[in-house]
């Protein structure tokens, strides 16, 4: 269901572009797209990503209940941990990618806008007397992003804490009197941060982050930053029609963990077999930016297809990430992408496409 972001009054303050999202309306940019990417790669970036799905689950069997549903190793998190996972179907289909966050009390599930109704209603079916309760917290808590390499000095500045955190580890710190749990969660190729809060100290929290020198930035710039970084977004790159292995997403399992659903295809494929398909980034000639679905192909062959493409700032040249045949994975491989009506050449990249400086 598609609501008013807790920030919506701000960012029209801030002279935003509104425009319809998933999760509701969106700021799509401020003016200055390219200043907005580049406030994220050289210096801190503001990005309101509330309307990401969040849910909560308590419960004394919560970490074991996740840890039979999930890729990655739940159990073996401690409170201020957290992790990456997919949950899958029997076939080892993606029905989600998300993020686990363990506190002493609950656990925090951050998962892809617009679909956490989706994810519990799929979960709570495997739900049997386990002692576990989900419960969706999407206006629970609002999120602001922090990006950029000068992000933790923003972060020092406005909490009085310098933190120091692996990556999908969190904390609580306080900022304008209130608490806000400070996530290591990065957007883009370089360092950042999401912090959840209380919706209405979303707007204390936006404008002391602002004061301390973070730039807003919209969902344009953020699209061209997470395509840049070769990061998989569900329901673009990543859907319940491809398996968890051709996202080539290492960081989603653990292999050791034990049984999970959809395990069995996963480890097979690790073990005993290999994808015929997989995500890799493209770089490509010219400047036209294909489509989703735009072909992939190779010699007269179609070999995949685009799922995600924009025209990076950072390279001044359109790059895709898209689903290939395994033969054409070793980046330089020459292919080409059909954009419109005709064939333009481009090239295997390695993901990251950029490296933060």
């Amino acid at each position: 269901m598609s609501t008013d972001l807790p920030l919506i009054d701000l960012h029209r303050a801030e002279g935003a572009r509104l425009r319809d999202s998933a999760g509701g309306p969106e700021p799509a940019d401020y003016g200055d797209v390219a200043a907005e990417h580049r406030a994220v790669m050289t210096g801190a970036g503001l990005i309101d990503r509330s309307a990401l799905g969040k849910a909560t689950v308590t419960g004394r069997d919560r970490a074991s209940f996740l840890q039979g549903m999930l890729s990655n190793d739940v159990k073996g998190l401690d409170p201020g941990q957290g992790c990456p996972a997919a949950f899958l179907d029997a076939h080892g289909k993606v029905v989600s990618l998300l993020a686990v966050y363990v506190l002493e009390d609950q656990i925090l599930l951050e998962l892809p806008a617009g679909s956490t109704e989706k994810f519990l209603q799929s979960i709570d079916k495997f739900l049997i007397s386990e002692k576990a309760y989900f419960e969706p917290a999407d206006e629970g808590f609002a999120i602001v992003s922090v990006q950029g390499p000068k992000a933790a000095n923003v972060l020092a500045q406005v909490s009085g804490v310098s933190l120091e955190l692996e990556p999908y580890a969190h904390a609580e710190v306080t900022v304008a009197g209130a608490p806000v749990r400070v996530i290591n969660r990065s957007d883009a190729v370089t360092s950042g941060f999401h912090c959840w809060t209380a919706p209405d100290h979303a707007a204390a929290l936006w404008k002391a982050l602002r004061e301390a020198g973070a730039m807003p930035v919209g969902a344009d710039a953020v699209e061209i930053l997470r395509v840049e970084a070769g990061i998989a977004r569900y329901d673009r790159d990543v859907d319940d029609t491809v398996i968890l292995p051709e996202t080539r997403l290492e960081t989603l399992v653990n292999y050791t963990k034990g049984c999970y659903i959809g395990q069995e295809t996963v480890a097979r494929v690790k073990y005993r077999g290999h994808i015929n398909r997989g995500l890799v980034g493209l770089v490509l000639e010219g400047g036209d930016v294909p489509s989703a679905g735009s072909p992939v192909v190779a010699g007269d062959k179609d070999i995949g297809r685009v799922t995600s493409a924009v025209r990076s700032l950072s390279l001044g040249k359109p790059i895709a990430l898209g689903y290939i045949r395994r033969e054409h994975f070793e980046p330089g491989s020459v292919v080409s992408v059909k954009v419109g009506d005709r064939l333009v050449g481009a090239r295997v990249s390695a993901l990251p496409f950029v490296i933060s400086s």
